[in-house]
């Protein structure tokens, strides 16, 4: 019996965008990035939805002791507010700061370091997974803080036409993760069973008295070989399969003995049940591997921004 494809959001293991520390002068340039790689994915219910109600003006500021938080940056030539969502112990109100069609999604935040915590880090991406719903987002990397409303303009302007290619470039897609795993011990049980030369020499080692060290090291060498060969015989089939309903793919590093594949797919809106419906086709083909399928989420592994902010002579 297959086993099915699960789909939950997953909260670690991605690449996102380096911070952006704050300054006078600011200079920048992004980048959309698609490679070929593995894959992963499962879904948990959806965050509430976010307040879509158009604002009026910004949020006022809140005192000298407060900074601006950027989840992401979006299109819009209007102010939004999208509700409590943000960070802090009372989800703070998330707003935009607007340049021209530009806005960067942002909330209050105490003028300290931001720490990694669980609770932080998950409302990070509560704010960009639902202001996604409506937009094509750009992620900031968690902890990206401007000291004033000013910053922030003058990183949308300095950086105007990188953000809108990465905009134009990622519009209307969305990132599935898929990470596949085995139960290596019965892929080996299937290798000796079915590679002669590997069950030969298991039963030789078995029917030895004497020392066997030189024989298991013969073993173990066939038999990492043989898994090498298979799991990458497992992952070129998946890729394969999944190239026609993706637009790009990329690969990062497996996680353990038992995951032989982890890769993010870039989909269009359009396909993604078409995407889903794949991944459930290699869940029932492959009734040896389980695969965890996660998304949709904010395009983290497709976009590379690379920001440089610098002080302007003569300021503070």
């Amino acid at each position: 019996m297959a086993r099915p494809a699960s789909r939950a959001a997953s909260r670690n293991g991605r690449s996102r965008p380096a911070a952006a520390r704050t300054t006078k002068k600011a200079t920048g340039r992004a980048r959309a990035q698609a490679r070929p790689a593995p894959a992963e994915k499962k879904r948990q219910p959806p965050p509430p939805p976010a307040d879509m109600r158009r604002a009026a003006a910004p949020a006022p500021a809140t005192g000298e002791a407060r900074s601006k938080y950027v989840y992401c940056v979006i299109e819009s030539e209007k102010p939004l507010r999208f509700g409590p969502l943000g960070l802090g112990a009372e989800p703070s109100e998330v707003t935009t700061v607007n340049f021209r069609d530009l806005a960067a999604v942002v909330s209050d935040t105490p003028r300290e370091v931001i720490d990694a915590t669980r609770e932080n880090i998950l409302a990070h991406e509560r704010v960009n997974e639902a202001v996604m719903r409506n937009h094509t987002v750009i992620p900031m990397s968690f902890g990206t803080v401007f000291k004033t409303r000013d910053d922030i303009v003058e990183l949308l302007r300095a950086a105007y036409e990188a953000f809108t290619d990465v905009l134009q470039k990622m519009r209307d897609k969305l990132e599935f993760g898929l990470k596949v795993l085995w139960d290596r011990d019965q892929i080996v049980r299937e290798i000796e069973k079915d590679d002669e030369n590997v069950r030969r020499l298991k039963d030789e080692i078995s029917s030895q008295s004497g020392s066997t060290y030189f024989a298991r090291m013969q073993y173990g060498r066939m038999v990492d070989t043989a898994l090498e060969v298979m799991a990458e015989r497992y992952v070129g089939a998946i890729f394969e399969a999944l190239r026609p309903v993706s637009t790009a793919s990329r690969g990062n590093k497996p996680i353990g003995e038992k995951m032989i594949m982890n890769a993010a797919f870039l989909v269009t809106r359009d396909q993604e049940n078409a995407f889903d419906a794949r991944v459930k086709e290699i869940g029932a083909r492959f009734d040896t591997l389980t695969l965890k399928y996660t998304g949709p989420w904010p395009p983290y592994n497709f976009v590379n921004i690379r920001l440089k902010l610098e002080r302007a002579q003569g300021s503070e």
